[in-house]
């Protein structure tokens, strides 16, 4: 009797452990998930202030351009370009780092995320704000080469390119880049198809009216590839 009560102490005890070895590993993993959602909301946190700041900060330094500027239209311009390139980092699943990003549309597992991709998109959404008191153009760097890289660079009505500020969404996969550009460690010239595209005044050369654009991201490799870009993106059409 005294032996049958033992090993059912035994068996009791034993499941026992185990209940409490499997709680506290389920414990644990939910644990870790609460952290790893806590840290994605903190980034996703900063990520927002860190826009916040920046936009605030090109408003500021669009007005700067001239005494004409609408401080109405730089903040349209600062918040769209901040907001679109958020969006597409968001839709097209944007690695966070450009180049990598490059190498898996190469491999076929995402499908957009080149510097011309980002061009378009936020040239896109910009040029349907039909600003008045500022101006976009397209920058092209390194143009048909391996190396090419391109942006948007507004400035105001009447002022030179090179006097302007570059927008770019690619370099840092998604966080929108801004700074003159004539200190930007890449050598722009302006593309006068792309940025008549932008101004209305014609097609863009990437258009799918037009050849199909034989071209590579800077950097990648020398990995070249046949595309087509998009055609004149209007806001909201790549939600």
């Amino acid at each position: 009797m005294h032996f049958a009560l033992s090993q059912g102490t035994s068996i009791v005890a034993k499941r026992y452990v185990m209940h409490s070895t499997a709680f506290a590993k389920s414990s644990a993993t939910l644990l870790r998930g609460l952290v790893l959602v806590a840290a994605c909301l903190f980034l996703a946190d900063s990520a927002r202030a860190d826009d916040a700041k920046s936009i605030a900060g090109f408003r500021k330094a669009i007005i700067a351009l001239g005494p004409d500027i609408d401080p109405a239209e730089a903040e349209l311009v600062s918040v769209t370009a901040h907001t679109t390139a958020r969006r597409l980092q968001k839709e097209w699943q944007v690695a966070p780092f450009a180049l990598y990003q490059n190498f898996l549309i190469h491999i076929g597992k995402r499908q957009k995320g080149f510097c011309f991709d980002w061009a378009y998109g936020i040239g896109g959404a910009l040029k349907e704000l039909r600003l008045k008191t500022l101006v976009l153009h397209w920058g092209a760097s390194h143009p048909g080469t391996r190396l090419e890289h391109n942006c948007i660079v507004v400035t105001a009505r009447g002022q030179p390119f090179r006097e302007g500020y570059l927008i770019d969404g690619w370099r840092a996969a998604g966080r929108l880049l801004w700074w003159p550009v004539k200190k930007d460690e890449y050598s722009w010239d302006e593309d006068p198809t792309e940025t008549a595209w932008l101004q209305d005044h014609g097609p863009s050369k990437g258009s799918r009216t037009a050849q199909p654009r034989k071209t590579s991201a800077p950097g990648d490799g020398g990995a070249v590839v046949d595309t087509h870009a998009p055609a004149q993106p209007a806001a909201g059409s790549l939600e």
